[in-house]
């Protein structure tokens, strides 16, 4: 059994033996440990998942019947691929507090956190105040306001960077900060670590998640650049190389490989497409000592731990101050909204017109509204302090609860975010990920949906995400259905 507890930045350790089996990242194949077999000639686990998967269906009759209607409307019958869930879509019908509610009547506690977004919970107080007055004066004006002056004040406050600008999507943040490293350097190369997601344009859309056999990954110290995504020229791939996770040696290696033609590096400073990998000591800031000694740049993709990790993001956690950082997610309250921050020097470029970071609805009304809201009146210290107690709570029962069925897993956490990470060793990198096994991860996702508490799908990959208006209560039918789920899968594998 391996356990950890993450506060902030605890590092994980181990101390039980290593879980050999395979895993792969989502895609609905939910691999089995080698041995585990059945009369049925399923695995135990495999049982398990069948049975849960009935259950999941049966309870959300009008969730099949709007799946099955939306394929004629709706590519895919959803608005966006990451909807795509097994066994089938849930379709919801509203959320209020901490709470959401699908087509069927069925309440479940929100740890989905719409993939990141939702920190104020639904219909909080302050934000429906401030979206309804704006609503009332106007939602697009296509120019400044006093608003946007304060949430950018705000922002540089927490974040320790001076100047802002406004998107609308982690996509573009994280797009416009690719763009100004190469508009100041005049560089064409970036660097960026396997298995982080950083939005889907054509410059980060490499290796995000390598993992099929056809895939030539190449050598952990040495990752070759894979597209992951269909409708991207080679020669735009060929402009990314790719370094694992925690590895400065690698950075150190590209950097000597392509001397003066690196722009800078993106990168999640607390990693979170691979469930939570924590940045080792000192990593951070080795990082922004190389790229600076050769003149490159260093960029935070914050778009899931901008205002979750902490008050100041990872950013504040860590104690490291990039050069540009990306939020987008939770600093809107709910509304879709994105920045951008930099240093004086780095946005000096934007501030002469040398980089155009341009869109209609930049730093619009309502969305500036929203975000003025959660940063002074939602994200408050006593928030913070309420949702470090929660985080225990959660850490606390879930280690009990691996302990109590000794299970080959850990729990991994930071602020509002955590997850529970099925491999006996610490995961460091990407590599250590693949190993984390996708069929407990699911298994456990439809105990936790069955009984009431909405985590996200796609498994292994994804955290949890706590609100400022959950309670004990949530948390406690969290842990309870994951000691349901934790003893179920020992009576039924030992």
């Amino acid at each position: 059994m391996a356990t950890t507890q993450a506060s902030p930045l605890d590092q994980p350790t181990s101390h039980s033996a290593a879980n050999s089996a395979a895993a792969t990242c989502p895609s609905g194949n939910h691999n089995q440990a080698a041995g585990e077999t059945a009369a049925t000639g399923r695995s135990p686990l495999a049982e398990i998942i069948a049975a849960q998967e009935d259950i999941f269906v049966r309870r959300q009759p009008k969730s099949a019947q709007l799946a099955a209607a939306a394929t004629g409307a709706l590519a895919g019958g959803v608005v966006s691929s990451w909807q795509i869930s097994r066994p089938q879509p849930v379709w919801l019908s509203h959320g209020s507090g901490s709470k959401l509610y699908d087509v069927d009547g069925n309440e479940y506690v929100d740890l989905h956190g719409g993939y990141g977004v939702s920190l104020a919970g639904h219909g909080h107080p302050a934000i429906v105040a401030a979206v309804r007055a704006q609503v009332e004066r106007g939602t697009h004006f296509a120019q400044p306001t006093e608003t946007a002056l304060a949430v950018a004040s705000e922002l540089s406050r927490r974040f320790g960077l001076p100047l802002w600008r406004f998107g609308n999507s982690g996509t573009e943040a994280t797009m416009d900060a690719v763009h100004l490293m190469r508009a100041i350097t005049g560089r064409d190369l970036i660097i960026k670590v396997e298995g982080c997601y950083h939005g889907h344009h054509d410059s980060v859309q490499v290796s995000v998640c390598p993992v099929a056999p056809e895939d030539d990954r190449g050598p952990a110290d040495h990752p070759a650049s894979v597209p992951s995504s269909t409708g991207i020229p080679q020669a735009i791939t060929d402009l990314t190389l790719v370094v694992g996770f925690n590895d400065l040696d690698a950075v150190r290696r590209r950097l000597a490989e392509n001397p003066g033609r690196i722009a800078g590096m993106i990168i999640e400073p607390i990693m979170m497409n691979a469930g939570i990998i924590l940045p080792e000591p000192g990593y951070l800031a080795g990082l922004k000592e190389l790229l600076h000694a050769d003149g490159a740049l260093l960029a935070f993709d914050e778009v899931k731990t901008g205002l979750t990790a902490g008050p100041g993001g990872a950013t504040g956690v860590t104690g490291v101050t990039p050069d540009i950082v990306c939020l987008a997610k939770a600093i809107g309250g709910g509304i879709a909204v994105a920045a951008i921050g930099g240093t004086h020097e780095v946005m000096a470029h934007v501030a002469d017109g040398d980089y155009e970071m341009v869109g209609t609805f930049n730093g619009n009304p309502l969305a500036m509204a929203a975000s003025r809201a959660m940063l002074t009146e939602v994200v408050t210290d006593d928030a913070y302090q309420k949702l470090e107690k929660l985080r225990l709570r959660a850490v606390d029962g879930l280690t009990r609860e691996i302990a109590r069925n000794n299970l080959d897993a850990q729990v991994v956490s930071v602020g509002a975010k955590g997850c529970v990470v099925f491999s006996a060793r610490p995961v460091r990198n990407f590599r250590d990920f693949l190993d984390v096994r996708d069929s407990l991860s699911h298994a456990h996702w439809l105990y936790q949906h069955n009984g009431g508490v909405f985590l996200p799908p796609w498994g292994k990959i994804e955290q949890w995400l706590m609100s400022v208006q959950h309670d004990e209560a949530d948390i406690d039918r969290f842990v309870d259905n994951f000691a349901t789920f934790a003893s179920n899968v020992r009576a039924a594998t030992s």
